[in-house]
């Protein structure tokens, strides 16, 4: 049995604020915005090209078993391309508050791509969830 992950839940505050970000800034596909019952809405966002999807939700009570996440309170998302610097610029270019290229070296993080797989830049949301955007060596497709 294959076990996939689809999609994941990103705690926030401000459902339009919210879709205002990702659709419009980021520019991820809005596969879902609606109300699911009297007070519930769900909105599903893909970014280009991923096979896993996120949600955001608003008025839905807690899973059983589990608690609600914090807005905000969701970090280490992380978003794969093939060529960091690129991805970094269109950020920048759409008005995202995006971090240097950066890479991890025996000092830490440095500015500039590292080698395969080393190369990142970071962003949050409105929220402060955050997420990070690694250069991978080639697509997914291939790998």
């Amino acid at each position: 049995m294959d076990w996939t992950l689809e999609v994941v839940t990103v705690p926030v505050a401000d459902m339009d604020r919210a879709k205002d970000f990702y659709e419009n800034r980021l520019g991820f596909k809005a596969d879902l915005d609606t109300p699911i019952a009297p007070g519930v809405r769900v909105m599903q966002f893909t970014p280009p090209g991923s096979r896993c999807s996120f949600a955001m939700m608003s008025g839905m009570p807690p899973a059983p078993g589990t608690s609600e996440m914090a807005p905000g309170s969701l970090h280490g998302l992380q978003l794969c391309v093939t060529d960091i610097v690129a991805a970094r610029a269109e950020l920048a270019e759409r008005g995202v508050d995006v971090s240097p290229v950066l890479h991890l070296g025996p000092d830490g993080w440095a500015e500039g791509t590292g080698g395969t797989w080393n190369g990142f830049c970071f962003f949050t949301d409105p929220d402060g969830n955050g997420w990070r955007v690694q250069e991978a060596p080639s697509p997914l497709s291939e790998r």
